[in-house]
């Protein structure tokens, strides 16, 4: 995903700051995309001399906290939006997980310390999937597309860890099974 139409596609929601745009997609998209600071203000430049995007800089608080910069799609931002969402996908999903990168030599190590990573993996995907449960009715009511999106992500959030928890077990279960034959 284009972080430049990703950042057009929040913008046509509402207006939004920086820290705002890359906290939403953390929150809400995780489950296909991610994203780091140092990729968002470039774009938003970016965006902003291109047209696409006009920024506001508001005043601080007055208890002296920083300016604020408000970004909002342009009418040449719309249009630039809508011919990308019409066009195909430029290429198929791809997981870049770096637990499933190192999961996959879990079998060259201490398959207890490997255990303990999969836990650690459940936990964070448990929490996960409670904020995405807690987040999904207000999803509900921004549209068939959000609430359809939102069902993904819990959907893959509840596949991933049905798929952890009967890998830990497999793996226990080996584990055992090792053990009882140096025995």
């Amino acid at each position: 995903m284009s972080i430049k139409f990703a950042i057009l596609g929040l913008l046509n929601y509402t207006d939004m700051h920086g820290y705002r745009i890359k906290e939403h997609i953390e929150k809400n998209f995780g489950h296909m995309w991610s994203i780091n600071f140092g990729q968002i203000y470039p774009n938003l430049r970016d965006l902003e001399q291109d047209g696409l995007i006009r920024m506001i800089e508001l005043s601080p608080s007055d208890d002296g906290g920083p300016h604020k910069k408000l970004y909002s799609i342009t009418e040449k931002g719309v249009e630039e939006f809508s011919r990308w969402l019409s066009e195909s996908p430029e290429r198929p999903m791809l997981i870049r997980d770096p637990f499933l990168l190192k999961f996959t030599f879990f079998g060259f190590g201490d398959s207890g310390r490997a255990l303990e990573l999969i836990d650690e993996q459940i936990a964070l995907y448990e929490a996960q999937l409670h904020r995405r449960k807690n987040n999904f009715m207000r999803w509900e009511h921004q549209g068939v597309y959000a609430r359809l999106l939102a069902e993904l992500g819990i959907t893959q959030n509840e596949m991933y860890l049905e798929w952890l928890r009967n890998a830990r077990s497999e793996i226990e279960k080996n584990a055992s099974e090792a053990v009882l034959e140096k025995a």
